[in-house]
């Protein structure tokens, strides 16, 4: 291979990939998305390769203690991904909840898509799930792993080339020029990244408009994001995080734009539409207090707290109300365990048969002083699992109060 000439084809195919303009947001609704084609076949020496990486990390993914292989969840998560690109489009989809605290999805080229359960946790409705789910298959149909790993090789090129010439120059400004040039291929290709999420927006609210499911849910995904972050960095002291402007280097759009946008994409019509709330409550219930256990170990109080009485908008359960008692508890200062023991004994009034309300009630009530009360609910708590892994801890508490068990 000639230098120079690779060098200026590098240059020029990574120019056209990693510098396109920025996509201004859109004020019409998503078209509504195209005839399904058939099962996509990978096509070229690049693309069969990503799908046999894509395989081995199935198949690594597979075998993971994180995956979750409750075939109710599994089925219920298949369903609303199906409700929204349709039964033909997702049958070419093997999903894979996996047990991670993060807001996050992925969909991978040989048709993986990975699910966290901080998604599950923190969407509302099949609505919202459907929208962020939707957009990973919108990455999926529009290839978009291809594309970054094409533009991401043609960039790495140009400036392995321009650092050897760099190399051979003399002058400090041949050392200037390269770094400028770097600097200019890692921004292009973030901004790159941010015109294929903005792509991936698109169509899958081209999927949420012809769908039965209320499209305006995309937006609130975000916009409660938003929250959320506001009230971590609140509870931490920091200053409120913009939400408006992007990073050089950073490779999604900013939250607040992509709210707005997101809104003038939802088609009109679709404020009627099914939302799927309940449906969706019914199906993660048998999830959500280990989700929020994960939640609150992320030892982030604002943004646990935020997400705990976002879910109790529609009423507080005992499970919300043990799960805020553990998040005080978890802090640790006196006022906070004093309210701990408030909200586990709001639990223990709604379900008398919670133990891990009893032991964390007990517990709050033993540091705050009240250890007669406490020993109380620690007794009970083991009267309820007298095998449970902590029964040798809570024993020696009784025994340090002199309470015998």
């Amino acid at each position: 291979m000639r230098a120079f000439p690779a060098a200026a084809a590098a240059l020029a195919l990574a120019a056209s990939a990693v510098a396109a303009p920025v996509a201004k947001p859109r004020v019409q609704p998503a078209p509504l998305p195209a005839p399904y084609a058939g099962v996509y076949q990978p096509q070229g020496a690049d693309e069969i390769g990503l799908w046999r990486q894509d395989d081995e990390h199935e198949r690594a993914l597979g075998q993971s203690p994180l995956v979750i292989r409750d075939p109710a969840l599994n089925g219920y998560v298949r369903s609303v991904l199906c409700h929204a690109v349709g039964q033909d489009r997702c049958g070419a989809v093997r999903i894979y909840v996996v047990r991670v605290p993060y807001f996050n999805a992925s969909m991978s080229p040989n048709g993986t898509m990975q699910v966290n359960s901080g998604l599950l946790l923190r969407a509302r409705s099949e609505a919202e799930l459907a929208s962020v789910l939707g957009h990973e298959f919108g990455h999926f149909e529009k290839r978009h792993t291809l594309q970054q790993f094409k533009a991401q090789r043609s960039g790495s090129a140009l400036l392995s080339w321009m650092q050897v010439l760099a190399g051979m120059a003399t002058t400090p400004q041949a050392a200037g020029s390269f770094s400028s040039l770097q600097l200019s291929v890692l921004g292009g290709f973030a901004r790159f990244g941010r015109d294929q999420e903005r792509e991936a927006d698109l169509v899958g609210l081209g999927y949420l408009n012809a769908s039965t499911l209320r499209p305006a849910a995309a937006s609130r995904v975000w916009s409660n994001l938003i929250l959320e972050q506001e009230a971590s960095a609140r509870a931490r002291g920091l200053r409120k995080p913009d939400f408006r402007h992007v990073a050089f280097f950073a490779s999604h759009p900013p939250d607040a734009e992509r709210a707005s946008y997101l809104e003038a994409l939802a088609a009109p019509d679709g404020e009627s539409r099914d939302e799927g709330a309940e449906r969706y409550a019914t199906a993660m219930a048998p999830w959500m207090a280990a989700f929020l256990d994960d939640q609150i170990k992320l030892n982030d109080f604002g943004a646990s707290d935020f997400l705990i009485t976002h879910l109790a908008e529609g009423g507080w359960t005992a499970p919300l109300w043990r799960a805020r008692g553990d998040l005080f508890r978890a802090r640790g200062a006196p006022r906070d365990l004093m309210h701990a023991a408030d909200f586990y004994a709001q639990a223990v009034a709604l379900d008398p048969q919670s133990a891990e309300a009893q032991r964390g009630l007990g517990l709050s009530l033993v540091k705050t002083g009240r250890a007669g009360e406490g020993a109380a609910a620690l007794r009970r708590y083991l009267a309820m699992k007298p095998d449970a892994g902590d029964a040798a801890m809570i024993g020696a508490v009784l025994t340090s109060i002199g309470e015998a068990r």
